[in-house]
């Protein structure tokens, strides 16, 4: 239930038609935290809006998911997993935030940070990228790279920038 005693399910997608597409985003994500510090937010819950909702609804989940009031909820992580396998650019981006840095495992947090080089997703967007890349990150990007520029296609910037400041 929200704070205004509507279901959750019922008000979340209705906040596009009620305060504008523009400010849905910042509305939905506001909801979710303020219902999560009240106690009231379960992970099926949460779940189930990412799973039913559309692009917009699935990133403002996301977004939240960094929050302090959601970030500590492991059991989330398999959210953040399907964001990683979209094509979608903001949903990676935002899947790549403080939740993934917190709960993704090594490995996965690695193709994550790969996919947002892949799809030029700015590095910036990669929630404690400087502090977590490693070797084994540096190489799979010198890999992309090398692919890259075989290819006769540009490395992105941000990929030059994660192996110059990683360089060994």
């Amino acid at each position: 239930m929200s704070a205004q005693g509507a279901p959750l399910a019922a008000v979340f997608p209705a906040l596009a038609r009620t305060v504008g597409r523009a400010g849905a985003h910042a509305a939905r994500v506001t909801l979710l935290r303020d219902t999560a510090r009240a106690g009231n937010l379960t992970d099926t819950e949460l779940s189930e809006l990412y799973d039913f909702g559309d692009s917009d609804e699935k990133l403002a989940v996301l977004t939240a998911l960094g929050k302090p009031e959601l970030i500590g909820r492991p059991g989330l992580l398999p959210l953040t997993e399907d964001a990683l396998r979209t094509n979608d650019p903001r949903l990676v981006a935002a899947a790549m935030g403080g939740y993934a840095a917190r709960h993704l495992p090594p490995a996965a947090w690695r193709h994550g940070v790969l996919k947002c080089l892949f799809m030029e997703v700015p590095l910036d967007a990669v929630s404690g990228w400087a502090d977590r890349a490693d070797a084994e990150l540096v190489r799979m990007t010198r890999a992309f790279a090398a692919e890259r520029e075989a290819a006769g296609r540009p490395i992105p910037d941000d990929a030059i920038r994660l192996m110059e400041r990683n360089a060994s």
